[in-house]
Parts: C-alpha cells; structure tokens; sequence
C-alpha cells in the first residue's frame, strides 16, 4: 500500500485500504457515521464498505442522484436536514463515498455543518481517485456557474481502493484519465510519454496524485502555482455548463479534454506553443478519447462563461496555458478571437 502525505492528512492507495480505514476509525471517538452515495455506490460499492468495516453497520445513509446536478444547494439543505433531524454532533464523521461530485458536495457540507465536522474521502471514480482526493476544495454549483459556492477544507483521510474501477463503464474510466493527461501536460513531459504507453492503473493514480500534491502543498488555497491545474478547466468548464441538462452533456474529465485542446491551440495563437508540440497533443487525444462535437454551442456563450469564470478578474479572460509538454504560465490573458480560432481548429480536427 501507498501513503502520500498531504496537507494534514494522508492519502492512502491499495488493497489493503480497509484495513487501514478499520484502524483510522478505531483511533478517533466518533460519537456516530453518516454515508453519502449516489445511487451507483449504493449499489456497487457499499456493500463492500460495510462488509470490510463492520464499524460502519450502523451508519445512517445519505443518497444523492449521481451527475453533476447532484452539486446543488437542494442537495445540502436534504443532507443538513438529515444530520440535524437524526441529531449529528461535532463528533459526527461523514464518510463520501463515490465519484467527484460525491466528495465535493459531502465536504463542502460536512464544511458548514455546526461549523465543520470530520469527513473522510473513499473516491470510486478515476476522476475522484486520481484528482479530487487531493487539495481540499469542496464546492457545488449555484445557478448556471460551476463550483462557484465552496470552501477549502481538508479530510482527515482519503482510501482510495482501485477495485472499484472495476464497477466503471469505459466511458466514465476515461472521464477520469483526462485530468491525469493534464498532469502530464503541465508539469511532466517524462509522465505524458508514459502515458502513451501501458501503465498498470495503480501507477497511474500514485503518480497523478503524487504530481497535483506537490503543488498544492506549494499552494494550498489557490493563490499562485496551483493554478495551473486550471488548464484546459477554463473552457473546458464552460462548455460543460452550457451543455449540462442537454443531449449533448459531457462528463467533467470530456469536457476538460476538449478545453485543452482548445487551450493548447490558443497557446499556439500566442507563440508559446510550438507546432510540433500542438499537433503531438491534439493527435494524442484524438487518438485516445472520443472528441465530441460542439456544433451546439456558440462562441459568445462560451466567451460569456468565462467572462463569470471565478478565475477572470475585471473582465478580462485569464488563462492558464502550457508553453510547452510540462510547463505551464497562469494568468495569461486571452482574446475572444482567439478563443474563436480555436474552435475553428477543433472543428477542423474532429471533421478529418
């Protein structure tokens, strides 16, 4: 098993996680256990909590719907209700188990409950494993703006067992291994290599996990470094907004594939990528995912969304953009025309 340090907590990795949760809940008086899932984990996965952790029997269960409208102030104010009508206290400890959605809904709300209670991570997608377990950001959306309500505030563990992957459709495991790709993409090239070729999945996830920790414990809030995990979120982010609800809607992971497409184009724009570089990213994902089409969507509505991105200041559209395979530049602005070449570079792409 695997144990990576993070931000006063530790990220645990392997077969024997159960084990290590039995002695985590052993070690801390908690006077009762709450369990968030979606109806997917309630299915698939917490039969295999309860079984490999008899303590947690008797934990009261929470189920949101799975997807990305599960991340709404309706959904808090369910889990609030609950908490208070079956009388959680301070030494109440939520347990999220599921995907991205999962872990940032239960910790935003176990954030704010009775001004924060313990919450502990067991990530069930490769999005939630390889990304969301680490940095300490909890949030959902409000209105039309993605994660625009949140906190930062950290589990006091995360258990990542990678069985769970086995409970995944393909279309949901690759979700997930476009945000590793983007750890490659920005602060890796030797990682990005090794991701054309076959890498056991466990590798895969310490290896992302160990890449996004280092930043985050240089920048535990956001303020500098860490921003360039924004890439390909910034557009990405946009066009999963305008095509959530719709059937067009794509998975965080695709749409963020898409938005670093789109942004590695517009690094080209400004000179900062080289051709060579472009065409090897562009081909890579072509060549890996599935690119959906974005004959939908418009270049204003998208201009828009960034507009009110948290990560814009005075109206300005700030980026954050490689400059080459594992290296990348925060806060580079970036004009609407670009914005449009871009598209038209990816309509291109997906039409040979």
């Amino acid at each position: 098993m695997t144990s990576i340090k993070s931000n006063g907590y530790t990220i645990h990795i392997g077969d024997e996680i159960f084990k290590t949760l039995k002695t985590f809940l052993g070690k801390n008086n908690y006077s009762s256990f709450f369990i968030l899932c979606d109806e997917n984990t309630l299915q698939h996965c917490l039969p295999t909590l309860i079984t490999s952790c008899p303590k947690l029997s008797t934990a009261e269960i929470l189920e949101i719907e799975s997807g990305e409208t599960g991340k709404s102030i309706e959904f808090c104010v369910h889990i609030w209700n609950t908490l208070t009508e079956l009388k959680a206290d301070k030494k109440t400890l939520l347990i999220n188990l599921g995907g991205g959605v999962v872990s940032d809904l239960g910790g935003f709300t176990a954030s704010v409950y009775k001004r924060g209670i313990d919450f502990i991570n067991i990530p069930t997608s490769l999005l939630a494993m390889a990304d969301a377990s680490v940095g300490g950001k909890t949030g959902i959306d409000f209105g039309d703006h993605k994660n625009l309500i949140g906190t930062f505030t950290q589990p006091k563990a995360v258990f990542i067992y990678t069985e769970f992957l086995k409970t995944l459709e393909e279309r949901h495991f690759q979700n997930g291994l476009a945000e590793i790709y983007k750890m490659g993409l920005v602060c890796d090239k030797k990682f990005w290599g090794l991701l054309k070729d076959s890498v056991p999945v466990k590798e895969l996830i310490t290896k992302s996990v160990t890449l996004k920790n280092k930043i985050v414990l240089k920048d535990p809030f956001d303020k500098g470094v860490r921003n360039i995990l924004n890439f390909g979120h910034t557009i990405g982010h946009a066009i999963e907004t305008l095509q959530l609800g719709t059937k067009n809607e794509l998975l965080h992971g695709e749409a963020v594939m898409v938005g670093m497409i789109l942004e590695s184009h517009i690094s080209f724009q400004k000179k900062k990528l080289s051709k060579k570089e472009l065409t090897e990213i562009a081909e890579e994902f072509k060549y890996s995912f599935l690119l959906p089409s974005l004959d939908t969507i418009s270049l204003n509505d998208i201009v828009e969304k960034i507009r009110n991105d948290k990560k814009s200041v005075n109206g300005k559209l700030l980026f954050s953009l490689i400059d080459k395979i594992g290296a990348c530049k925060i806060n580079v602005e970036v004009s609407k025309p670009q914005v449009k070449n871009a598209l038209a570079y990816y309509n291109t792409l997906i039409s040979k």
